[in-house]
């Protein structure tokens, strides 16, 4: 039997760190191991609690979430996998959302979400992938425009298919192959592998094989950066709820 998935939670609002207690202990799939009410005790509560996912709050009283994240990843004292950070935020906070994914966080979600969404991303982290939230505002694009150019460094372009493809001349996503092209889209939009793999007919090991063929092709280190790269490239329009909007995955082989 699986054994549950240790977290510990993060926040300055003990209304939320109690709502998101009482929501993941009726799951059996989930133990909350710990709370922490600012970055510091989060970094003493990781340390000795040693979950396996961290769900961080970014703006706290003291230092922030971005520092908190930063400390206990690159200053882990034991051995074996560090633990996982999922970042909790609000439309207006991108610009910590920005320095969390820099600072090592596995992805983000808006203190919005469903809890159904929540428990999904947990899941997805805890197994090591990394996941945004669905909605991925065009300020969060902006923040990694400056992606050093390293970043797509041995990523070989092809001419694109007849039609042409969202992206630029030398769009880097031109070295993915159609399916490929479509898992891509499908992990920026936040979707997980299970849901990727109903929504293209796949087995979700064959997705998660595709997520690593695309992470290896274009030389990215997680899908926080796959969706990224998709999202700057495609030709995006300003919702009226200050989303954006962007095409569906393509049908075909």
């Amino acid at each position: 039997m699986t054994p549950p998935v240790r977290v510990l939670t993060v926040d300055d609002q003990e209304l939320v760190r109690t709502a998101l207690r009482a929501m993941l202990r009726r799951r059996t799939d989930i133990e909350v191991v710990g709370e922490a009410a600012d970055g510091a005790r989060a970094v003493e509560a990781a340390y000795e609690l040693r979950p396996d996912v961290v769900l961080m709050d970014v703006r706290m009283p003291g230092m922030t979430g971005v520092e908190a994240t930063a400390r206990i990843l690159r200053g882990w004292p034991h051995p074996g996998p560090r633990p996982r950070v999922l970042v909790l935020t609000t439309f207006d906070l991108d610009e910590y959302v920005h320095a969390a994914l820099r600072a090592g966080a596995s992805g983000f979600l808006l203190k919005n979400t469903t809890p159904e969404l929540l428990v999904e991303a947990i899941g997805v982290v805890a197994a090591g992938e990394a996941m945004l939230a669905p909605t991925v505002t065009r300020r969060l694009i902006r923040a990694f425009s400056d992606l050093p150019p390293p970043l797509l460094s041995g990523v070989r372009t092809r001419p694109s298919p007849a039609g042409g493809s969202p992206g630029g001349p030398g769009d880097p996503l031109d070295a993915l192959t159609r399916r490929e092209r479509d898992v891509a889209e499908l992990v920026a939009r936040g979707l997980s592998n299970a849901r990727i793999a109903g929504a293209l007919g796949l087995g979700e090991g064959g997705v998660k094989s595709t997520v690593n063929r695309i992470l290896t092709r274009l030389g990215l280190d997680n899908r926080v950066q796959i969706a990224i790269l998709v999202l700057a490239a495609e030709p995006t329009t300003e919702q009226g709820d200050g989303q954006v909007g962007r095409p569906g995955p393509r049908r075909g082989p």
